[in-house]
Order: C-alpha cells, then sequence, then structure tokens
C-alpha cells in the first residue's frame, strides 16, 4: 500500500529551503547533538534545514530536537501511528519544501562531512549523488566477513533482479541526495528500510553519481539491523519487480523455458519414432531446435523492449545464448547426478533442483549478457 502523507494540527510546515534534509530516528537520543552539530560546520554557508521524521522515540529524542531547534535549523515531525525508515523518508519528503533532497540515517555512520561533497555532484549536472562504500575510495569501518558477505549478497540480488540498479556500485546506501523534481509524481511504496532502492525505482534520474565515504561503526545507540528487515528486504525487491515488470519477463521467461521442453521432446520422438534416426542424433538436434525456438520467443517476447537495439546483431544473441543454454544444461545433468548419486535423493526431486538452479543461471545470464 503506498505511504499516505498525514497533516495534523501539531505538525509544523517547512520552510520552504535550497536544501532539505531528512533523517529518519528512533530512540536516537544520544547521537542527535553530535549530530546536528556536525551537520552546521558540514553545511556552514548552505541555505539548509533538517527535518527529523521520528517514530514516536520513547528515549526523548523528538524533545531533544524541539530544544535545538532556536540554535540550528532542525525541525521534528513525530510519527504516532507508523514504523519504518523507509516510509518515514516518503513522509519526509512530502514535508519538505526544498529543491534538493537529502537523505542519512541518526546513528553517525553517515559522516556529516560527506555532505558538501554529495551536494557539489549535484551542482556539478548529477539528479542523484549516492554516498557509496564500493567506488575507489569507499569503506566499511569495522565488518567482519558476515556483515560484508550479507552486504554483497543484497547489492547481487538487486542486480540481478532489478537490471536498473547494475551501474550503480552501492544501490543499498541509505545515504544520498537528489533533485526533488526527479520524482515528482513518483508513487512510492517502500517496504523495510532500504528507501534508496524505491527512490531509484520511482524516479526518472538522467544522471547519477556515487561519492567514496567509510561507512563508520556505530558508537552509540542499538542497530536496527535484524532478520526482520532480511525478509522485508526481499520482499521489497518482489514489490519492485512487480511493479517495474521484471516479475513478469521472468514469468515470461519460464514459460518460454516449459515451450522449449515440449519442442524438444516432440522433435526426439519425431526425429527417432518416425524419421528412424539414432537417439543420440535426434537428442543433438532437438536440443539445438529448442534452443533456438527458446531463443525467438525470448528475443521477441520476454526482451522485446531490449531485442530491438542496434549495438548487436540477432545472430551474435543467438551465439551468446546457444552458450548460456548450453552452460545451463551441463549445471541441470551435474546438480542431477550430485543429488541422485551422492545424495541419493529420489530422481524426480534431484532433476528438479537441477532444472530449478539452470533456469535460474539462464535467466540471470540472459538478462545480465545476451539481452544486457
Amino acid at each position: 500500500m503506498a505511504t499516505k502523507l498525514q497533516r495534523g494540527s501539531d505538525i509544523p510546515e517547512v520552510t520552504t529551503n535550497s536544501f532539505s534534509l531528512i533523517v529518519p530516528t528512533y530512540n536516537e537520543r544520544d547521537n542527535i547533538v553530535p549530530l546536528v552539530e556536525r551537520i552546521d560546520k558540514a553545511l556552514a554557508g548552505y541555505d539548509y534545514r533538517v527535518l527529523f521524521i521520528d517514530d514516536d522515540s520513547e528515549d526523548g529524542t523528538a524533545e531533544l530536537i524541539k530544544s535545538l531547534a532556536e540554535k540550528y535549523p532542525v525541525e521534528v515531525i513525530v510519527r504516532k501511528d507508523k514504523r519504518g525508515l523507509a516510509s518515514a523518508v516518503v513522509d519526509g519528503i512530502g514535508y519538505a519544501k526544498g529543491d534538493i533532497i537529502g537523505v542519512m540515517d541518526a546513528d553517525l555512520q553517515h559522516p556529516p562531512e560527506v555532505l558538501p561533497d554529495l551536494l557539489k555532484a549535484i551542482d556539478n549536472g548529477a539528479d542523484m549523488a549516492i554516498a557509496s562504500r564500493y567506488v575507489p575510495g569507499g569503506s566499511c569501518e569495522g565488518w567482519g566477513l558476515a556483515r560484508r558477505a550479507t552486504s554483497r549478497g543484497a547489492i547481487f540480488i538487486a542486480h540481478v533482479l532489478l537490471p536498473l540498479t547494475r551501474k550503480i556500485k552501492d544501490p543499498m546506501a541509505g545515504f544520498f541526495v537528489f533533485k526533488k523534481g526527479a520524482i515528482t509524481g513518483a508513487d512510492l511504496k517502500p517496504t523495510g528500510y532500504k528507501i534508496l532502492l524505491e527512490v531509484l525505482m520511482g524516479g526518472k534520474f538522467q544522471n547519477i553519481a556515487e561519492v567514496p565515504y567509510t561507512f563508520k561503526t556505530r558508537s552509540r545507540g542499538q542497530s536496527k539491523l535484524n532478520v526482520r528487515q532480511q525478509i522485508d528486504y526481499l520482499k521489497h525487491i518482489y514489490s519492485l519487480m512487480r511493479r517495474t515488470g521484471e516479475l513478469l519477463r521472468f514469468v515470461k521467461f519460464c514459460v518460454v523455458g516449459a515451450s522449449g521442453v515440449g519442442v524438444n521432446l516432440g522433435l526426439l520422438t519425431a526425429l527417432t519414432e518416425v524419421a528412424g534416426l539414432h537417439p543420440r542424433y535426434s537428442s543433438a538436434i532437438a536440443i539445438e531446435v529448442s534452443i533456438i525456438t527458446n531463443f525467438l520467443l525470448n528475443n521477441y517476447w520476454t526482451f522485446r523492449d531490449r531485442s530491438s537495439a542496434k549495438t548487436e546483431s540477432t545472430i551474435r544473441r543467438l551465439g551468446k545464448f546457444n552458450l548460456v543454454s548450453l552452460a545451463g544444461a551441463g549445471i541441470n545433468w551435474g546438480l542431477f547426478n550430485l543429488f541422485y548419486e551422492v545424495v541419493d535423493l529420489h530422481y524426480i526431486p534431484a532433476q528438479f533442483i537441477g532444472i530449478a538452479v539452470a533456469t535460474l543461471w539462464n535467466y540471470v545470464l540472459s538478462t545480465w549478457w545476451t539481452w544486457r
């Protein structure tokens, strides 16, 4: 469900400013003063306002922010009926009046000193500037192997299932700046905490810059990262796939694959039983014909929006698809033997595992290489 912005008599209007920085908060009292001081120092000379969206913190976060409003250009909006970082940012976007919008966390893991570099990228023509951990010069402070693997895995999932993110090294970033006009009319429907993905998919960005920074270790408060957020991330990916048409593309790819099985078996039977060919030769011909029919259907149906590109000939794409499909057949055969011969699994589920993994392989390589 789309996030609906709700205004009440106790919620202040945000004064028009050139730069509005949105900071979601929940029980971040210990971080507020150093955060505001560092933002103010980093943005000295800028016309800015910090808009805190607080999810009714129990530790006095909102009250502390209000007390700082006499000295700093800060405001707080308290949400009593909502929770979640992503929805807080969407609400903040609705209230913010700046032509340029910034988003960052309140836990000091996003150093405010990077803000001028992000704004400079916007001044130089970018529609969005992302503080990135994965471009040269960027890094993650104090991360262990498990945390790094989780982060890289999440990025890989986004790159595979949401092709529009592939040119971005760090689509999981929570620290970014963008022109508000790029999301005018966007229907943002966030789930979980990866708001950048929602903004990227919903907006119209022609030029995106990534600025290196070091993601800091939290020194105060408790991390909000948990298993529930990982599940929400997968739900969000599914939602974005559905809304951007990538889920329908995957379904089409599977339908084409199923039709290829029918072509393969039908031609194998006809060549062996009717034409009298040896099954070895019938099988080879049937495999290649099914690959060609799968390619034609995918080229003119599944990937119709990409097949018209003049950068590559149809024959060249067919060659790529052949390589991908033959490798997929090898994966299918190898996994079948592994689970049937070694694990001693029944041959039907063993084959199903092989087919499932090979299908994913074929789809990933088809979207990433054959029809990129």
